[in-house]
């Protein structure tokens, strides 16, 4: 068998390719899981303690679990002046509508937008528990996700694979710089520029008397190093930077496959939808058909489900993953 990621230049690639080959050789009846929720925790549990390594695959689910929410009261709060400004419901939309707006509104916006969901913490602890039960393993983790909760929940840098992009990075429009600018001290220069005001823990907050801005100075659009006008590093079309960092986390991920592909291996899928299935879903349920010491779990509020065809190698576990990780710890 070859691995489902090469640390090749074009292995994000080969890895989609591959993923697209496997789905279409199923037999594409679904399966949600032998046995009850009980059997199936008890089933999980014992996979933790038992699997010579876990790779994790995680989207949005599990962000949404952990409290980062995109729209409703977290939304209402800290974009409500935008929402009646421009008529969208949630930070998701709002990303593409603001893009026809004039830069020191449309990176206003994005300035909450990059800080309300990189540079603070979720609302639950979900990803703390999970790292509280890989702790002792050996493990990796790919995500589409680009709010590096990850790493501010304490996980390993180097056992991170982040496909999509980052929040805390902004790209040069000009194709010929391949590379990524950190944002960080801008983010919080934006913020202070709109009248956010931080509290007793440091966090950026509303004022009192409600007073926000939603544009920036002129001079606050920002720039690459070289003056070049930038855009987020958020993986959208081909002008996606896949930079050093992107690519030496990439090789690590194809290095771990490699070495662990003959073991007994948990892949545990959390909170993956049917938006990108090709990046995480397909390669997992082909890897663990290719292995047969392998195990598939996936855990997804809704969308639990694997092929029939390695239903005895799955578990399926259908329900909030805050709850299921709470109760596993």
């Amino acid at each position: 068998m070859k691995n489902c990621y090469t640390d090749q230049p074009n292995g994000y690639l080969e890895s989609i390719q591959k993923g697209l080959f496997a789905v279409r050789s199923y037999d594409l009846r679904v399966s949600r899981g032998i046995g009850t929720r009980d059997e199936q925790i008890a089933r999980l549990r014992k996979e933790l303690e038992t699997a010579d390594a876990v790779v994790v695959g995680a989207g949005a689910g599990l962000s949404t679990a952990a409290g980062f929410t995109y729209s409703g009261e977290r939304f209402k709060k800290y974009f409500s002046d935008f929402e009646k400004a421009f008529g969208f419901h949630d930070m998701y939309t709002g990303g593409f509508v603001v893009m026809n707006a004039q830069p020191e509104v449309m990176w206003a916006y994005w300035a909450r937008h990059i800080y309300f969901n990189r540079y603070i913490s979720a609302p639950k602890p979900v990803y703390q528990n999970l790292l509280s039960l890989l702790d002792d393993k050996d493990y990796f983790v790919i995500t589409t996700n680009v709010d590096h909760q990850f790493q501010r929940a304490g996980f390993d840098k180097k056992r991170l694979f982040y496909t999509q992009g980052d929040y805390g990075l902004f790209q040069s429009m000009n194709p010929k710089v391949q590379e990524t600018f950190d944002n960080e001290e801008w983010t919080m220069r934006a913020m202070e520029a709109q009248g956010f005001v931080r509290d007793e823990t440091g966090i950026f907050q509303i004022p009192e008397n409600g007073n926000v801005s939603m544009q920036l100075p002129t001079e606050l659009i920002p720039t690459a190093p070289n003056g070049d006008p930038v855009t987020m590093n958020l993986r959208s079309d081909d002008t996606f930077v896949e930079d050093a960092g992107w690519r030496k986390a990439s090789a690590a991920y194809s290095d771990f496959l490699r070495r662990h592909e003959n073991l007994h291996v948990l892949y545990l899928e959390i909170g993956v939808g049917a938006n990108t299935p090709v990046i995480i879903k397909y390669p997992f349920w082909q890897m663990t058909r290719d292995n047969r010491q392998a195990t598939y779990a996936c855990l997804n509020y809704g969308e639990a489900y694997c092929p029939k065809e390695i239903e005895k190698q799955a578990i399926c576990l259908d329900g909030d993953t805050a709850e299921v990780l709470e109760e596993m710890i």
